[in-house]
C-alpha cells in the first residue's frame, strides 16, 4: 500500500524538474538561438539613425501630422497616439457613432491638408489598425499623399515617387499579405535620417 510521501515524493520532483526546465532552461535557450540567429527582429527591428541613434522600430508607426510628412493608419491606442503600451484595436463597430467621427474628422484633416486633390481616399488612411501601431499604409495610400508631401517639400513628384519605391515592401513570402509601404521608413528618409 502505498502511502502518501510515495506519492507526493515524484509528484514534487517532476514539478521542480520542469519547473527549471521549461521556466528556466528552455526560455534561456530559445533567447540566445533567437538573439543569435534574428538579432535585429529580437531586439524590437530598431532602426538606427546615421549618428547611431535608435530612431524608432520599423515594426512600430509614430505620430506623423504635418503635411510634409506621409500620414501613417489611424492608432486606437489612446490617450497617446502609437503608444505600444496600449496596443489594441479600437473595437468599434461600422455603426459605431465613435467610428463614424472619427473617419469624418480624418477625412477632413486630408482635405484641409491637400484642397486639391480630388482622388478617393484609400479607407487605410481613415481607419486604424488592428494592433493601432501599424506603421504601414498601401501603395494607393501613400500615392494618394503624393503631391501633398511634394509640394511641401519642395520636391518633384517623380522624385518622391521612387523614394516610395524605395520602402515598398511586397507580399511576405510573395503570397501572404498585401503590399505595403513602411511610413516611418520613408519619413526618416524624406529628413535624411536613414
Amino acid at each position: 500500500m502505498k502511502t502518501i510521501t510515495d506519492t507526493l515524493r515524484p509528484t514534487l520532483a517532476s514539478l521542480a524538474l520542469f519547473t527549471v526546465l521549461l521556466g528556466g532552461v528552455y526560455p534561456l535557450l530559445s533567447t540566445a538561438a533567437l538573439q543569435s540567429l534574428f538579432a535585429s527582429q529580437a531586439q524590437g527591428s530598431l532602426m538606427n539613425g546615421k549618428d547611431g541613434t535608435v530612431l524608432g522600430s520599423a515594426l512600430i508607426g509614430q505620430n506623423f501630422s504635418e503635411p510634409k510628412y506621409f500620414w501613417s493608419r489611424l492608432s486606437a491606442t489612446g490617450p497617446y497616439a502609437y503608444n505600444a503600451a496600449n496596443s489594441s484595436g479600437s473595437n468599434l463597430g461600422s455603426n459605431n457613432p465613435a467610428l463614424m467621427d472619427a473617419v469624418k474628422g480624418r477625412v477632413e484633416a486630408l482635405k484641409a491638408a491637400d484642397p486639391a486633390n480630388k482622388k478617393p481616399i484609400p479607407v487605410d488612411l481613415v481607419t486604424a489598425s488592428g494592433s493601432g501601431l501599424d506603421p504601414h499604409i498601401s501603395p494607393a495610400a501613400a500615392q494618394y499623399q503624393l503631391a501633398r508631401v511634394a509640394k511641401a517639400r519642395a520636391m518633384s513628384e517623380p522624385a518622391l515617387r521612387q523614394l516610395v519605391e524605395k520602402y515598398a515592401e511586397n507580399r511576405q513570402l510573395g503570397v501572404l499579405g498585401e503590399p505595403t509601404v513602411n511610413v516611418l521608413k520613408l519619413n526618416l528618409a524624406l529628413d535624411g535620417k536613414l
